[in-house]
């Protein structure tokens, strides 16, 4: 493989210095275009005037299609007061060890200023010196102006895993700062594990993922550096590209693709057909199984199911032909998964998504992340596999675990999340029917009901499912919407209106029969005051059986209070003993 300066050159991308502006559109929408060409890649940008403003998708707010804001492309990077604070440190560092260090934001900070968005994330590039080198600069430099010098952490790098650099961290003014020096990259005759050494900014920038990525903020110099020639130009035209050739960069670090899905979703921007080709080809999708760990697989995509896109990026995934190289599925399973499953898992995701919307009800991160998972494994959710301990459990316990290696919460929570949904979709009916038409003894639930007039049964299932799932029950009654049937015969789901009102009837209910916040219920009696009254030496079956029974009975009897539970449970007793 060429080095990359001579990659650089072979591909010409150099320009000519040219500056055009265009305006089209209306008085209500302008939408403003202008192109920088530019033959020194270095620049400043002029302190007037929009660079770029473009209408993106249209988005729904309380029922209504509106536009969203135009993207608008910054002329300049406007600093927060901390972050001149932290800056102006590294200079004083500079300075005080006469350090030639040329100091370089790098990537999606530099992106997320010039979108006008505030961001966090603060890497800075070295053109000299290891990361963690500067960071023992820095503490040096602490030290001699009497301040708290700051812990360092550095990352090692791993290059079988696509980890090339070594990164330093430390903390300055409490925000957490990455330190990586710039690099280039030779390999070696039969191998593709490049050897590292330190390069130009230049070199640097076109080995970064996307060219919106690859822009540099010149600490020294207070510029914005283009180095690819045609980062901007992407940034305000909206497209996904490679700074080098799709296949290339991909295989040199196969994260890149779902780092490009996630940025074409969470943008809106349009992955150019060159990068969706290489995407799709084998090498590159065994790269994606074989050469990064199945961690910073799950990372990438958490982020996706976090982020403000999550159906459109499972779409895109699909669409590449990356479901199940994702979410890899054991070797064995039953039923077997059909090809056609990744459209139906997609389409979930992408109906659960309009549902949250629609209904406009607020969850906390935690619900609305583990909502989308659920979703999107709802049809493996009867799908099972044998673990190594010869356990049968549902597909999407091995993806948690194995694939994504995320928490093995996850996998419990979305387990439960399923379970409850079968329990909706068979109290759902009943909820909604006439108290003179339900038949709720037809539920088997696997749960010896206690013996109570027939219009008390729903309250005690609903209150069980409830205290079972607790503040996620609204979560599993939105996604049993998108199971439910209003008969046995009908084969097609409900439309969106419909889940939506069949949600917020069945909600209503719940929350007419005062179940909200159920799982808080006290026991009446407690396991010693069980014991005392049935005369028991030591606790066990007799005494856990006698709770669960007690639960029920507060739920049937709400208002009931522990002098009335001692009176049934006596009675229930002597009837039992009589029985025997």
């Amino acid at each position: 493989m060429a080095k990359i300066s001579e990659k650089i050159t072979q591909l010409g991308w150099f320009y000519g210095s040219s500056l055009t502006k265009t305006f089209t559109g209306t008085s209500v929408i302008p939408v403003f275009k202008t192109t920088i060409n530019l033959k020194n890649p270095l620049f400043r940008f002029p302190r007037t005037q929009v660079l770029h403003r473009r209408c993106s998708s249209m988005s729904k707010t309380n029922g209504t299609l509106l536009a969203n804001p135009p993207l608008v492309v910054r002329e300049t990077i406007d600093l927060t007061d901390k972050e001149k604070k932290i800056f102006d440190r590294l200079l004083q560092v500079l300075s005080h060890f006469n350090l030639e260090t040329q100091l370089r934001v790098a990537g999606g900070w530099v992106r997320d200023k010039l979108l006008g968005k505030e961001c966090y994330d603060i890497d800075i590039a070295l053109d000299n010196m290891l990361g963690r080198e500067f960071c023992e600069k820095v503490n040096e430099y602490l030290i001699s102006a009497g301040e708290e010098t700051q812990g360092i952490g550095v990352i090692q790098s791993n290059p079988d895993q696509s980890k090339h650099l070594e990164t330093a961290r430390m903390r300055l003014f409490d925000v957490w700062i990455d330190f990586v020096n710039l690099r280039s990259e030779d390999y070696a005759e039969n191998s593709r594990i490049p050897t590292m050494q330190f390069g130009s900014a230049e070199q640097d920038a076109y080995r970064r993922d996307l060219t919106i990525n690859s822009l540099f903020y010149n600490i020294n110099t207070c510029l914005v550096e283009d180095f690819t020639g045609r980062g901007l130009d992407d940034l305000k035209s909206g497209k996904i590209v490679t700074p080098l050739p799709p296949k290339e960069t991909f295989l040199d670090d196969p994260l890149r693709v779902l780092r490009a899905i996630r940025f074409s979703a969470r943008f809106e921007f349009e992955m150019v057909e060159e990068l969706k080709v290489a995407a799709k080809e084998n090498d590159v999708k065994s790269a994606i199984s074989d050469k990064i760990s199945r961690e910073r697989i799950g990372h990438e995509v958490d982020l996706m199911v976090s982020g403000n896109q999550p159906a459109k990026a499972m779409a895109y995934i699909s669409e590449l032909g990356l479901l199940w190289v994702v979410f890899t599925p054991p070797p064995s399973c039953e039923p077997p998964i059909s090809k056609e499953l990744d459209g139906v898992c997609v389409g979930y995701m992408d109906a659960a998504w309009r549902l949250m919307n629609e209904i406009g009800r607020i969850l906390s991160d935690e619900q609305r992340r583990l909502y989308l998972y659920a979703s999107l494994f709802l049809p493996l959710r009867k799908t099972v596999y044998k673990d190594t301990k010869k356990k049968i459990l549902p597909v999407s316990n091995h993806i948690f675990r194995n694939s994504l290696k995320l928490k093995a919460s996850d996998a419990d929570d979305v387990m439960r999340l399923h379970n409850a949904v079968e329990k909706f979709l068979i109290l759902i009916p009943f909820v909604l029917s006439n108290e003179e038409d339900m038949q709720i003894s037809e539920i088997n639930w696997e749960t010896d009901m206690i013996d109570v007039p027939v219009n008390l049964k729903p309250r005690i299932l609903l209150g069980l499912l409830l205290r079972e799932i607790k503040d996620f029950w609204k979560v599993a009654l939105m996604i049993s919407t998108l199971l439910y049937k209003k008969s046995s015969g009908e084969q097609e789901i409900l439309k969106l209106e419909e889940n939506r009102d069949l949600f917020m009837e069945v909600e209503q209910k719940i929350l007419k029969l005062d179940l909200e916040k159920i799982w808080e219920m006290k026991p009446l009696i407690n396991g010693k005051e069980i014991m005392r009254l049935l005369e028991l030496e030591k606790g066990g079956p007799v005494v856990s059986e006698w709770q669960r029974k007690l639960v029920q009975w507060q739920l049937a009897y709400p208002s009931g209070g522990a002098e009335e539970s001692v009176d049934w449970m006596m009675r229930e007793t002597r009837l039992k003993r009589t029985r025997t």
